[in-house]
């Protein structure tokens, strides 16, 4: 039999809050047609029912919030029903959401650091040629404009300019640049690799999680992502003392 729906308010007292289809629509901020939409595709639980009335709760309201916080972010309904349908309840999946955030959102704070044309020829002049701006655009750290140049990192650009202006040519820069970046990528690896096999593996599996182990792969990822630039700053730093010793000893020794 076909469900009434109406505006009137479910239960006048006590217990959860309940809501009728075009009053879960409203809450939810959404057309009642999205919303059969929604439930055509099982991405609702069913509702209860009594009689010919169908009565949502708050967990269909917070299932909602989930399917509209996931369309925001890019998601398929397709995708977001293979989601739903590894939790139970609108909690398992905004758990999933928050993992999903602390996975993929940006492990670094650079910021990006726009200049024109006029402010690159005084800091680079004639090294600022089609071969070097090309080798920037090929490493991924500059957009062109009409007006100039953004760069991904003003930390980047500033270190660029620093050892321009102690004489080393830019080209020569990027040629360190490509290489650094290789190195940072292969430390990348290792450790995005640690993290997926000793905190993540269980993602992997064909097995829903267990209830809250979302949250708290999330808790631990919170924790674990400054270690990353400790351990790539120490390591580094290690490395430097370790090469300039093996680099300069000679040299040194000879010039005594």
């Amino acid at each position: 039999m076909a469900e009434i729906e109406n505006d009137q308010v479910g239960e006048d007292g006590a217990g959860p809050r309940e809501y009728r289809v075009a009053e879960l629509a409203a809450a939810a901020g959404i057309t009642t047609r999205t919303l059969r939409f929604y439930r055509e595709r099982k991405l609702l639980p069913p509702p209860r029912r009594e009689g010919r009335i169908a009565w949502y709760g708050q967990a269909h309201l917070a299932r909602l919030k989930v399917i509209a916080e996931l369309l925001e972010r890019g998601h398929t309904l397709g995708g977001i029903a293979e989601l739903i349908g590894a939790g139970e309840s609108g909690r398992d999946v905004a758990e999933l959401i928050g993992l999903e955030a602390a996975i993929i959102s940006p492990w670094s704070d650079e910021t990006p650091v726009s200049l024109g044309w006029d402010e690159l020829r005084t800091a680079f002049g004639d090294q600022l040629t089609e071969a070097n701006t090309a080798e920037s655009l090929a490493q991924g750290y500059i957009t062109v404009t009409e007006d100039g140049i953004t760069h991904i990192s003003r930390r980047l650009m500033d270190a660029t300019t620093a050892l321009i202006a102690e004489g080393i040519p830019l080209a020569a820069v990027l040629d360190a640049s490509r290489k650094a970046q290789e190195y940072a990528d292969a430390m990348a690896e290792v450790f995005v690799g640690l993290i997926r096999d000793q905190l993540l593996a269980a993602l992997t599996g064909e097995e829903p999680l267990p209830p809250g182990e979302a949250a708290h792969l999330t808790e631990q990822l919170t924790r674990i992502r400054p270690l990353a630039r400790t351990v790539a700053d120490a390591q580094f730093g290690l490395a430097l003392d370790r090469r300039v010793h093996a680099e300069y000893d000679g040299v040194l020794r000879r010039r005594r």
